[in-house]
Formats: C-alpha cells, sequence, structure tokens
C-alpha cells in the first residue's frame, strides 16, 4: 500500500489534532477563570520573593559601606531594659557643734495625792469601757439565764417566789419544772398531757407568775385542745 504524501499526512494531523482540542474547550472554559487567578496569584508571590532577595542583599552590600542598623529600635524598649543609673551619693554635712549650756539639775516632783485618784478612776473607766457585754443582757436575758434571773429581770426589786406550802403537783417534781429555762420546758412540753399543763399553769400563776412561762403554757394547752376537737 502507498502512503500518503508527507504534506497530506501532516494536514490530516493538524485536523485531528483541531478536533481534539475542540472538544475540551468546554471543559477548558470552565477551568479558565480560576486557572488564571492561581497563576496570578504565584507570579505575585514570586515577585515578593525576588524583591525580599533583593532587599537582602542589597542590606548586605550597603553593611559594608555604612553602619549596622538598630537591630532593637527605640519603641521597642521598654523600662527594665535601661541600665539603673546608680544614685549620686551627696557627702556628708558637717556636723554643727552645739553650744555649751550649762548643766541644771531638775526639780525634784512630788506626785500629788489627787494624781493616784485620776490614776484609779481612769483604769476603772478603761475596764468598764473594755469589759464585753453580759450574755444576759438585752433581747437574749429570758433564754440565757436561769428562772430566778429571768423573774429579778422583768420585776426589779423583787426576789425568785416559790410556792407558799413547798409542795406542787407531781409533773412539777417529774420534769424538774423548777429548775427549766424557757427553752428546755418548751421541749419538756411535747410530751406532758392537757391535765398537767393545767397543772403547770396554776402552779407558776400561783409562784413566781413568769409572764413568758405561762403565755407559753396556755398556748400549748390551746393548740392540745384543737388537736383534739379536729380529732
Amino acid at each position: 500500500m502507498d502512503r500518503a504524501p508527507y504534506p497530506a499526512r501532516i494536514a490530516a494531523g493538524l485536523i485531528v489534532t483541531a478536533l481534539e482540542e475542540t472538544r475540551k474547550l468546554p471543559a477548558l472554559l470552565i477551568t479558565l477563570p480560576m486557572t488564571a487567578v492561581s497563576q496570578t496569584l504565584q507570579a505575585g508571590m514570586r515577585a515578593q520573593q525576588n524583591i525580599a532577595e533583593l532587599a537582602i542583599k542589597g542590606d548586605a552590600a550597603l553593611e559594608m559601606f555604612f553602619d549596622r542598623p538598630d537591630e532593637q529600635p527605640e519603641w521597642a524598649r521598654f523600662d527594665e531594659d535601661e541600665p539603673e543609673s546608680p544614685a549620686p551619693v551627696s557627702p556628708p554635712a558637717p556636723a554643727a557643734k552645739a553650744p555649751s549650756a550649762a548643766p541644771t539639775t531638775p526639780a525634784p516632783t512630788t506626785p500629788g495625792p489627787t494624781t493616784i485618784d485620776d490614776e484609779v478612776e481612769e483604769a476603772a473607766t478603761d475596764a468598764d469601757l473594755a469589759a464585753p457585754p453580759r450574755a444576759d443582757a438585752g433581747r437574749f436575758a429570758l433564754y440565757s439565764s436561769t428562772p430566778d434571773e429571768a423573774v429579778a429581770a422583768e420585776v426589779p426589786g423583787t426576789e425568785a417566789v416559790t410556792s407558799s406550802d413547798g409542795s406542787g403537783p407531781e409533773i412539777v417534781e417529774l420534769i424538774d419544772y423548777d429548775t427549766l429555762t424557757l427553752a428546755q420546758l418548751r421541749a419538756r412540753l411535747r410530751t406532758v398531757a392537757i391535765e398537767d399543763l393545767i397543772a403547770l399553769v396554776d402552779y407558776e400563776k400561783a409562784g413566781r407568775a413568769r409572764a413568758p412561762f405561762v403565755t407559753m403554757l396556755e398556748n400549748r394547752i390551746a393548740a392540745q385542745n384543737k388537736r383534739s376537737t379536729e380529732a
């Protein structure tokens, strides 16, 4: 088989290449913007690198003729970096001679009798001011004091009063009523029957007649009556 002439073969190759490139055109059109942008960025980065290399070479060449630049500029220095300058030492001033004065003998002083009295009064006043307040003073006197002290606090000038015949209801001796404080009595009343509560009220009114105790006993009686009525 005879081959086609050489120019004909070249022409056929051009036609085939043109057809192949024509088929690639859609893909090239899609990727063309991204390719152009990336190539532009690469060209810019190469230019910056070339410029930086030129600047470095220029600095190295100029250092041989001029002074080297300051590695730490003024705006980058801190107060701690500055060397501390020693404080100037001034020579001591010569001491002036003191004029000689004639020795004087102090006159003997004898403490008067009123000085001792004043010191005693001041010490007593300071002790009164520094003394802490009593625990049974004020609003907490009712709970922190004994029954006798509570009665004396309510009615000044009176002493604790006991029953005239020295005897009382059985519940008084059972719970040791005469030695209980108000808080202790409140805890004991939870197990006391209503008949014993009435006996305690009568015993308290006939004896010491302490208002807080009478009020608490009467409130306890009213509460138990209410419970029994509801039941």
